[in-house]
C-alpha cells in the first residue's frame, strides 16, 4: 500500500511516501518568510501552503520515481496546530481522495511525532516516547498500536518554545533553537545557574516560563552590549537547564513504567545535548534510545504518511466530512 502522507500544521510544508510502513521518499519546504517577523504569522503561513503543496507533492512523486496514479490511499494532519494552515493541506488531500476514489485519513500531529522513530527503527513495545518542539513538550507510554497515554506535559512553555524566545533574547535569528545548539557548544553551561522546574515526584509534568524570565533578568544584569562569549555561555546555560528538565522526567517516567525503549521526536529532538544525554540515559537503563535523523525530527510528510499507514493497516479510515481541529489531543492523560 503507497501512502501520500502531507503535513501543514504550522509553518512546514511536508509531502512523503510510506509504502508498506516503508520510507521511500519525503520533502520539506521551510517558509522563510516569517524570518523577518521573529515568529510564525498564521495568515502568511496557510498562504504559502497554497503555493508550496503542490509542488511537494510533485517533488516527492518524482524523488520516489512514482506516479500520482500509484497512489493507494492520502494522510493529512488534521490538528493540533494553526487552523488555516490545517485546513490547506486537510481539504487538499480529502480533495485528492474524493477524485481518485481512494481512502483518506486524517492524522494527530502529536501522535505522528510519537509514532515517527519507526520510520527508521523497529519500534518495541511498551515504548516511553517524548514529543518536544516549539509547540508541543509531552511524555507518553504507549503500550500498543493505537494505545497510549500521556503521562505529563508543559504546563506553560513548551521546550522549543523557551529555546526561541531565549534564542530572541539574544538577537539570534528565528527560529532560535539551532542557534542555542550551536553557540552552546562553545559556551560554560555552568556560567549563569538557570532554575530547572521540577514539579514533584508524582507526576511527569514540566515547566519552562521561569527559566525564560531567569534568563531574561540574567542577561539584563549583563554589561551590554552582550559579548560573544557570555552569549554562548547564556546559550549553554539554557541548554543545560532545559536538557536537565526533560530527562529527569524521563528518568522518573523510567521508573514508574518500565518499557522496552525510549523513544524521542519533534524538532527538540535535534539538540546535540539532549541526544547525547539521552542516548546516555538509555545506557543506564540498558534500553535502546530511537530518534529519528534530525531532517525527520521537524514537522514532515513522513510521518504523516506512517501514521496514516498503520491506520489503514487496522481497518480504519476518516470520513470526508472532517474539518481540521486546531486544539486535538493527543492520547488521553494516564
Amino acid at each position: 500500500m503507497l501512502v501520500l502522507g502531507l503535513e501543514t500544521s504550522c509553518d512546514d510544508t511536508g509531502a512523503g511516501l510510506v509504502e508498506d510502513g516503508r520510507l521511500l521518499a519525503h520533502v520539506v519546504a521551510s517558509q522563510e518568510i516569517h524570518l523577518e517577523y521573529g515568529g510564525v504569522v498564521p495568515e502568511l503561513a496557510s498562504r504559502a501552503h497554497i503555493t508550496l503543496l503542490p509542488r511537494m507533492v510533485a517533488d516527492v512523486l518524482g524523488k520516489a520515481g512514482r506516479r500520482l496514479e500509484e497512489i493507494d490511499a492520502v494522510a493529512a494532519t488534521i490538528g493540533p496546530g494553526l487552523v488555516g494552515s490545517l485546513l490547506v493541506g486537510l481539504e487538499f488531500a480529502k480533495g485528492f481522495a474524493q477524485a481518485r476514489g481512494i481512502p483518506f485519513v486524517g492524522v494527530n500531529h502529536v501522535e505522528a511525532h510519537l509514532l515517527s522513530p519507526g520510520l527508521e527503527h523497529q519500534l518495541p513495545l511498551p515504548l516511553l516516547g517524548m514529543v518536544a518542539s516549539g509547540g508541543h513538550t509531552e511524555i507518553y507510554h504507549l503500550r500498543a498500536p493505537g494505545v497510549a497515554a500521556r503521562l505529563g506535559s508543559t504546563r506553560d512553555d513548551a521546550a522549543g518554545e523557551a529555546f526561541d524566545k531565549v534564542g530572541k533574547l539574544l538577537g539570534l535569528p528565528y527560529p532560535g533553537g539551532p542557534h542555542v545548539d550551536r553557540l552552546a557548544r562553545e559556551g560554560n553551561a555552568s556560567a549563569f545557574p538557570f532554575p530547572v522546574a521540577r514539579l514533584g515526584n508524582d507526576n511527569f509534568d514540566l515547566s519552562f516560563s521561569g527559566l525564560k524570565t531567569a534568563v531574561k533578568r540574567a542577561v539584563e544584569r549583563e554589561p551590554q552590549p552582550l559579548s560573544e562569549q557570555r552569549i554562548r555561555d547564556v546559550a549553554a546555560s539554557t541548554e543545560k537547564a532545559v536538557v536537565t528538565a526533560l530527562i529527569d522526567r524521563l528518568s522518573l517516567a523510567l521508573e514508574k513504567h518500565p518499557s522496552r525503549a525510549l523513544g524521542l521526536a519533534g524538532g527538540c529532538a535535534c539538540n546535540t545535548l539532549l541526544r547525547r544525554e539521552a542516548e546516555r540515559l538509555g545506557r543506564e537503563r540498558g534500553i535502546p534510545v530511537l530518534i529519528p535523523s534530525p531532517i525527520l525530527c521537524r514537522d514532515n510528510g513522513a510521518m504523516i504518511a506512517y501514521a496514516g499507514w498503520q491506520t489503514l493497516v487496522c481497518g480504519l479510515r476518516t470520513p470526508l466530512t472532517v474539518s481540521a481541529i486546531p486544539n486535538l489531543d493527543a492520547f488521553p492523560a494516564a
